[in-house]
């Protein structure tokens, strides 16, 4: 037996609705590893995932992807997830987009330098698992 039956509210149906898109998240992690298991459980979360895995392709993706929120690491090859979060503040198209950076740096002067330059949040890795994550995401995209 269906578990939807006729006394199911349609509003309780998830459809891709017109005008109503699943939140997108853009990561930028480095790790494959690391990647597929944050792509694998936010898509199972219902967002729309875009990975890229360096600063150069998170600037690019951040214009042409438009997400709601990005998720940064720090140390990546290319341009570091300092400079990708400074560029994308001051670019008047992402300066407003919500910004968790998720890396291994777990000095006060990295935490204080991302502050600096405007970061919505910073977690280390270490410190966190990746419920925790979700959670925080949907704390920045207002969901919960």
């Amino acid at each position: 037996m269906s578990s939807m039956d006729s006394t199911t509210p349609l509003s309780s149906i998830p459809t891709n609705q017109p005008g109503v898109h699943p939140h997108r998240i853009l990561l930028v992690e480095d790790d494959d590893a690391l990647a597929n298991v944050y792509v694998m459980r936010l898509q199972a979360e219902n967002f729309d995932i875009r990975r890229v895995s360096n600063g150069e392709e998170a600037l690019a993706s951040a214009l042409s992807f438009h997400p709601d929120l990005v998720l940064l690491d720090v140390m990546m090859p290319k341009v570091s997830g300092f400079d990708v979060l400074d560029i994308l503040r001051n670019t008047p198209e992402t300066a407003n987009l919500k910004i968790i950076m998720l890396t291994a740096l777990s000095q006060d002067s990295d935490k204080a330098r991302a502050e600096s330059l405007g970061v919505d949040d910073y977690l280390v890795k270490s410190q966190v698992v990746i419920a925790d994550v979700v959670e925080r995401i949907k704390y920045h995209l207002s969901m919960n």
